[in-house]
């Protein structure tokens, strides 16, 4: 089987194509924005043709929250308008395709238990819109899928909040982190492998539809923050906020734990508690 992976520089496209490394299962094929424009219809189209792609997974996303306010079409055009051309591309082939979301299509709505796959979808800002529509979109193609929602996602690689916590902790005293927004941190590398698996396995065959994924537990940023520097030995000291004292564009779901139970029973995965992959990951920056 050849197997598309799109955003292939992001965080969870790394860490896909690092399992991918170790497999001679499937014949994976990696691309970014400098080497496929998943935008272009007649790219994609030559694209998947030449390479006789079975299978797409796509990891690519406009995914700055904020800057997504100001630069609604760019963000529509990733989000929503290439998941389109993606999906009727695979569904011309005949081929299937894995689609990465996000928690924020719940913006709107005030929970106070983990959301599952039938959850009220609510986005408030045009990042969780442009998400929401590019499910809508994989939905409506006709072409075999799995949709994947995901939350807080972090690693070694890339951008995240992770990084971007022990940069501030290096050169602050303190640090002020909202406490009233609720979720769970998802390790890159704990979703790259289950995607891998499923893939792998070809489980996806029978089992097509919307999933959710993060990893195991619940925590605020405030307290995701306070593990970061305790786990690093950081001497910043983290100080709780409330979400109406941090500048922003966009309000964030101020809770939005995502309902694992229907992935785990799917495919029998087991997922891993968020601090024991938090550790994991700083161990793995250290290293680096």
């Amino acid at each position: 089987m050849n197997i598309l992976v799109t955003g292939a520089n992001g965080q969870l496209g790394t860490h896909i194509r690092l399992l991918a490394s170790n497999t001679s299962t499937n014949h994976w094929l990696f691309t970014d924005i400098e080497t496929l424009d998943i935008t272009s219809e007649e790219s994609v189209a030559r694209f998947v043709d030449s390479q006789s792609i079975d299978c797409v997974i796509n990891c690519a996303a406009y995914t700055n929250v904020d800057a997504a306010e100001d630069a609604e079409p760019e963000a529509d055009n990733v989000n929503r308008l290439a998941v389109k051309i993606l999906a009727s591309s695979m569904a011309k082939r005949g081929g299937f395709m894995l689609h990465v979301s996000t928690d924020y299509v719940f913006g709107g709505n005030l929970y106070n238990t983990p959301c599952n796959e039938q959850a009220v979808v609510n986005p408030l800002g045009v990042y969780g819109r442009t998400k929401l529509a590019g499910e809508q979109a994989l939905i409506s193609s006709n072409c075999p899928h799995i949709i994947i929602r995901t939350a807080w996602l972090y690693s070694e690689y890339g951008h995240n909040f992770v990084k971007t916590m022990l940069s501030l902790m290096s050169s602050h005293e303190n640090l002020s982190v909202v406490y009233d927004q609720v979720g769970t941190p998802t390790y890159a590398g704990d979703l790259a492998k289950a995607i891998f698996n499923i893939i792998e396995t070809k489980h996806f065959e029978t089992h097509c539809g919307l999933y959710n994924f993060s990893n195991e537990g619940v925590c605020s940023w405030y307290d995701f923050a306070q593990a970061i520097a305790q786990m690093s030995g950081s001497k910043c000291h983290i100080l709780p906020c409330r979400s109406s004292e941090y500048r922003s564009k966009v309000v964030r779901p101020s809770y939005s734990v995502l309902d694992k139970t229907k992935i785990k029973t799917t495919f029998g995965i087991e997922i891993p508690y968020w601090l024991t992959s938090l550790k994991l990951c700083l161990e793995n920056i250290s290293i680096k």
